[in-house]
Parts: C-alpha cells; structure tokens; sequence
C-alpha cells in the first residue's frame, strides 16, 4: 500500500533581509530575489514550500519585519526552521521566529498596516557603516542646486501628509488608485547627522514612502513649491517629484489584529537574531 503523504499545515515566519544584492522580494527570471533565497534554502533544509510574504519590496529595499505564509509537512516543527535553514541562507537573509499561527491568519490579507523607516543624512555625509543603508542628501544629484535641508522643514512637510486620501500622485499606475490612511510621519535624529523618516498606515502603493519621502525634501530643497506639493496631497495633481532611492528604505514592521498576530509584544520588542547592525539599529 502506498504510504500517505502527511498534510500539509500552515506556518508563519517572521524574515529579515538587507536588499542591496537582491533584486526584489518576488521570484522573477533575473534573480537574485528574496524569494529565491528563501525558497531555495527551504528546499536544501528538506522542507520545500512556496513563500507568500506580506507584501513584495522592490529592489534594493530592506526588510527589518516580512512576514510569511507558507505551509509545511505536520512532521516539521516550525520552530526549527531558523536552525535548519542557517546554513542555507546568505549572511543577507536571516530568520527570527518561525510557529504555527493563529486561525485563519494570511502573512497579507490579515495585515492590518505598517511601518516603513527611511534613512538619510542632513549636514554630514554617511559614515562608512550606514553609507549603503541612507541617502546623502547634500551629494545626490536630484537635489543639486538648492538649498540645505533643515530637518524641521522636512517634518513639517511629511506631517501635512498625514491623513486618508488617495496617494495618487505619489505612487506607481500599476497600484489601484483608492484611500489609503497615513497615519503619522515623523522625522527622528539618530546622530551623526543621520535622520529616519517613519511612517506608519494602513497600507502602502508601490514607491509611495520612496516618493512621499523624495518629494518632500525636493520641496524643503526649493525645487518644488508648497504649493504643488499641498496639490499633489490634497487634489492628486501630478507632481515633478522624486523617487528617493531604495538602499534607504526599510520595511519596519507589519501589524495584526491583536486577535490573530503570530508574534507577542517581547518578540516584537526584541526579535531573536536580529542583527544590530545597519540597517536595523
């Protein structure tokens, strides 16, 4: 008699990743991507299985917090898939939690929003550890011939973009034109010059924090006018904006209905192997 395969039941894991050598989350024929690292080690460790993360980030974008389905013979214990995939994974990919999860719960349909981190400089260059993790506002080129940005013109500009409106001219086509809730966004010193925007809502369009970000310091630059940019938020006008690169993005965390979040208050707080390095300190 032929041995029954064992069901397959559902798992959740909470991945890290630095974006600057993958081209993207979502598998595609030029790799390298997230997926394929994941994916491929999954395979190596004896458990293969299709990933379904919260959401794809584009190329060159880093993830502190993705989230992923996925579903796993009931013979693998979840909870040791950070220690069977370690020696499968580039230094670049990491895992800090992996169980069961509650109910029905879905890594994207479950989401209820998340918090996006962007990192740049005002008045000093990088140093060298956070050179590949934040933009140098002086020396990029798109932002040549202005003035200094202070960082309270750029909070105040990110601030008047709080609220529930369609992001339209802040985000790529290929994204459903529909409200989206920006819920706060705020600029934070870190030192050295080094400064993180963080915003936080209820769902993002493709590019809309890159965009938000790089078209809010066009206009403290004097590039643009406020006026454009209350246009752009308020009536959806089209906009000369600037699409902020992506080595400074980071994808902070996704949020759960308390009834369904896999992960509890302490991992969240301090995740398991987490590194402490840029981009996640």
């Amino acid at each position: 008699m032929a041995k029954t395969p064992p069901r397959r039941i559902p798992a959740v894991l909470w991945t890290w990743y630095r974006g600057g050598n993958f081209r993207g989350f979502q598998r595609q024929v030029e790799g390298p991507t997230v997926q394929d690292a994941l994916e491929d080690a999954l395979a190596r460790a004896g458990s293969p299985a299709t990933v379904m993360p919260s959401g794809r980030t584009d190329r060159g974008v880093h993830a502190r917090m993705q989230v992923i389905s996925l579903r796993l013979d009931e013979d693998v214990p979840p909870e040791e898939l950070p220690r069977r995939l370690a020696p499968f994974l580039s230094p670049d990919v990491g895992l800090c939690v992996a169980k069961r999860p509650p109910g029905s719960f879905h890594a994207q349909w479950s989401a209820s929003g998340k918090v996006y981190r962007y990192r740049l400089t005002l008045g000093a260059p990088p140093s060298e550890a956070w050179r590949p993790h934040a933009l140098d506002v002086a020396a990029d080129g798109t932002l040549q011939g202005g003035r200094a940005v202070t960082p309270e013109r750029l909070e105040a500009l990110l601030e008047r973009a709080v609220g529930a409106r369609d992001f339209t001219a802040f985000h790529e086509r290929s994204s459903p034109q529909k409200a989206r809730t920006l819920a706060s966004a705020t600029l934070r010193e870190r030192g050295g010059g080094l400064y993180e925007a963080c915003l936080e809502g209820d769902g993002f369009a493709r590019y809309q924090v890159r965009y938000l970000v790089g078209s809010a310091l066009k206009v403290a630059a004097g590039l643009l006018s406020e006026e454009q940019w209350h246009a752009a938020l308020d009536a959806g006008t089209s906009l000369a904006g600037f699409k902020a690169p992506a080595h400074g993005l980071v994808l902070w965390e996704v949020r759960y209905p308390s009834a369904v979040d896999p992960f509890g208050p302490g991992e969240r707080l301090h995740p398991p192997g987490l590194p402490d390095s840029p981009p996640f300190t």
